[in-house]
């Protein structure tokens, strides 16, 4: 194995290696948490791993919430915070968990509802700074990034739409990037988180606008991603290419500071209306959001397929290239094979042109360019 040790100061404090998860005890302490409530999901409260990391931190545990985190998933979070007289959290587990442990610490000294802080013009600035607790965030697999993000994404349940709660604070104070966690995920998962940290970074380098410390860190997060998924996906226990894809991710929820796009913007209100995985339905539409985008980023992804060294540098040489990657982890070519059904494309297409990520697409992204991609994801047709 040729997987080094390191540790990174950007965008957060990040110990970064095989076996690091040891260190979260002195990771609480340096992020001034005594009192840590450990927050993950239903399936990991059950594993060895986190039953470790309770004993070793003395935290408390809070596992109730779903697959797409829901406001009551935080409002029973921070009921638990406050009874357990807890300062701080430990978000342990995949992109819910992280999303909800780090919503409850940001929500734990706030006095106004979750809603108010909805990642919209400056409406962070409502919050108060010092009433947030510290985090330290684990991530078990390799996707969604949240371990360096400054939002958590939560389903209104009565709206019906997801929202992305933000605020600059809400960054994790340290992260542990262990890839011995992630080891023997089922594949389904594998393939359905790469494809997330995938859409992430592709989606950063082909937002408009200059950013250029973004592109390049979005590029060779999908040259890491090229290399390394493929082997993480067919052998559950090589942590050389787990580390690389946890890295990967990292990468990949760094650089969409610079924005993301149509993905996004679709699968968020699929997501909330159908309940599907956010990581494959970003992955089942990527190549229709991208055959969409062409006239404005066929350049760009030219050189982009040079760069991790595609035998075709061209936009068709990428395509084919994402496509052979999908088929290759199971990826279902449509969004009927997810169970998405036709009769809400007006829905869809109204809530993707609302959804902050549409404003990042190359091309202007209003409901009926939503709509007219969703025609093709639903269809299978590119």
């Amino acid at each position: 194995m040729n997987l080094p040790s390191a540790n990174w100061n950007y965008p957060t404090s990040i110990r970064f290696g095989a076996g690091r998860a040891a260190e979260l005890p002195k990771a609480c302490r340096r992020a001034g948490i005594a009192s840590p409530l450990l927050v993950t999901d239903p399936a990991l409260a059950e594993m060895a791993m986190v039953r470790d990391a309770c004993a070793a931190t003395g935290a408390g545990l809070f596992s109730s919430i779903h697959a797409n985190p829901t406001g009551a998933d935080v409002e029973a979070g921070l009921a638990a915070f406050r009874a357990g007289g807890h300062d701080g959290v430990i978000a342990f587990g995949g992109g819910s968990a992280l999303d909800v442990g780090k919503v409850v610490a940001f929500m734990s000294g706030q006095s106004r509802s979750l809603w108010d802080f909805e990642d919209k013009e400056d409406w962070w600035r409502r919050a108060d700074p010092g009433g947030i607790a510290p985090v330290v965030a684990v991530p078990t697999t390799a996707g969604t990034g949240s371990e360096v993000g400054r939002a958590g994404v939560v389903l209104d349940e009565e709206a019906g739409v997801k929202k992305i709660i933000f605020h600059p604070g809400m960054l994790p104070a340290i992260v542990i990037l262990d890839p011995e966690l992630t080891l023997g995920l089922p594949l389904q998962v594998t393939a359905a988180t790469g494809m997330d940290a995938l859409s992430h970074c592709l989606e950063a380098w082909c937002a408009p606008g200059f950013h250029p410390l973004a592109d390049g860190i979005a590029a060779e997060g999908v040259r890491l991603i090229h290399d390394w998924l493929p082997r993480a996906f067919e052998d559950g226990s090589d942590v050389e290419a787990r580390g690389h894809m946890l890295a990967a991710a990292s990468m990949g929820a760094t650089a969409f500071q610079k924005g993301l796009g149509g993905m996004h913007a679709l699968s968020h209100p699929i997501g909330a209306l159908f309940g599907t995985h956010h990581g494959l339905t970003n992955a089942v539409l990527m190549p229709y959001v991208l055959a969409f985008n062409r006239p404005a980023i066929e350049d760009r992804l030219a050189r982009l397929a040079c760069y991790i060294g595609l035998p075709d540098p061209s936009f068709a040489g990428f395509m084919a290239w994402i496509l052979e990657l999908r088929e290759r982890l199971s990826i279902p070519h449509s969004l009927a094979e997810l169970g998405v059904p036709a009769d809400p494309l007006d829905r869809l297409a109204a809530m993707a042109e609302a959804d902050p990520s549409a404003g990042g697409n190359p091309r202007p992204f209003d409901a009926a360019a939503a709509r007219q991609v969703l025609e093709a994801a639903l269809a299978g047709r590119i």
